[in-house]
């Protein structure tokens, strides 16, 4: 298939969440994991760093992230400097699912576990050899 020059660039990330409880969410994700509050409309809570964006929606009803299994991972967010935001988040509490670990395919990576049960993983590309 041929490949054509994008017209377009990607300038930033967000994840949509549904949550139980989106203020007690929030406050994790300002508190633990050092985003801030970005926006507060009814019912959601859109929390940020920088270029990344988490929009947590309320929605005490739906299916517990516990019962999604695989699917519980939502997101990928690559990070300058690993060993900084883990030794950061490290005291505060977070699920740290694998501490920073070298990936065969040029990755350190991170795995952490959102009080609801979601999960994402935090990458810094390796340089060098």
């Amino acid at each position: 298939m041929e490949q054509t020059e994008p017209q377009a660039r990607i300038i930033g990330t967000s994840f949509v969440l549904a949550v139980p409880d989106v203020a007690r969410t929030a406050a994790w994700w300002i508190e633990a994991m050092g985003f801030a509050l970005r926006m507060q409309p009814e019912g959601w809570r859109f929390v940020g760093r920088d270029g990344c964006t988490i929009m947590l929606g309320e929605c005490p009803d739906a299916i517990p992230v516990t019962d999604l299994g695989d699917h519980q991972y939502f997101g990928y967010i690559e990070i300058d400097d690993l060993d900084a935001y883990h030794a950061e988040i490290g005291g505060r509490g977070v699920d740290i699912m694998f501490g920073p670990v070298d990936r065969p395919w040029g990755m350190r990576e991170m795995a952490v576990r959102t009080p609801d049960g979601h999960r994402v993983v935090f990458g810094q590309e390796l340089t060098g050899p």
